[in-house]
């Protein structure tokens, strides 16, 4: 059965805001563009969604064509649907935005029709960090806004999940949890507020018998509980990373 239709035919894509913490500071991973439109413009993961796949297939796909960093162990979800007419010059493109947190990526390596792949400080691509200027990258498409969104999730994600005891190693320090906050919210969550949290939560941590011994006041070592859920959450203030900062 042959069916017709009137509406103009467009296309569906996937972008991927793949997180990690790097020398202390939330890290993306971008790709040079390679191909018009936007040839040499920095830009997220992503690509067209091939008729036999669904979204998070395409995703996982275009990571390992365009970055040469293969599926892996961590957190991945849908972000948003951006859908804006005009925010692909080819075609009406409509595009499902995924965002993956992880510890520990691998440095990728371009492929496909990208000209090159890095990890690039959050801050820096959205001229917050010492990056603001001639060598902060020009994002493509809209990709500035993806990413803007993509971070206000993660920096959520750890408000009332325990998904930041993924980036230390067992046993850690309170402090060492800390600084994962300080990564992802930009700014260091209050000493008590967060201890408290911490400690006060069921299953957040599990204390061990030892104590780090790296000079200093020796600090107790814990490790990961069962919790998943911070409830109630760890908010951000103001100057947290929140969004009313």
């Amino acid at each position: 059965m042959t069916y017709t239709t009137e509406h103009p035919p467009f296309a569906v894509t996937v972008d991927l805001a793949v997180f990690t913490i790097r020398d202390g500071a939330l890290a993306v991973l971008l790709v040079e563009r390679g191909a018009e439109p936007y040839a040499g413009s920095w830009a997220l993961p992503g690509g067209f969604v091939e008729p036999q796949e669904d979204a998070e297939t395409a995703a996982w796909r275009e990571l390992l064509e365009e970055t040469g960093v293969d599926r892996f162990e961590g957190h991945l979800e849908q972000l948003r649907t951006y859908s804006a007419p005009d925010r692909d010059p080819r075609m009406r493109v409509v595009s499902v935005a995924h965002v993956a947190f992880a510890p520990d990526l691998p440095e990728p390596e371009a492929g496909s029709d990208a000209a090159g792949a890095r990890w690039w400080a959050v801050d820096d691509v959205l001229g917050l960090g010492v990056g603001d200027g001639p060598d902060r990258p020009a994002l493509a498409f809209d990709h500035a806004e993806i990413l803007t969104d993509a971070r206000e999730r993660v920096r959520a994600k750890l408000e009332y999940t325990t998904l930041a005891l993924d980036f230390v190693a067992e046993p850690f320090t309170l402090p060492e949890l800390r600084r994962v906050y300080a990564a992802v919210w930009g700014v260091a969550p209050d000493l008590g507020n967060f201890r408290r949290k911490v400690l006060g939560t069921a299953g957040f941590v599990v204390p061990t018998e030892t104590h780090d011994s790296a000079g200093g006041r020796p600090a107790l070592l814990y490790r990961r509980g069962d919790a998943r859920v911070i409830q109630p959450p760890m908010l951000r203030t103001p100057g947290q990373g929140s969004p009313e900062a």
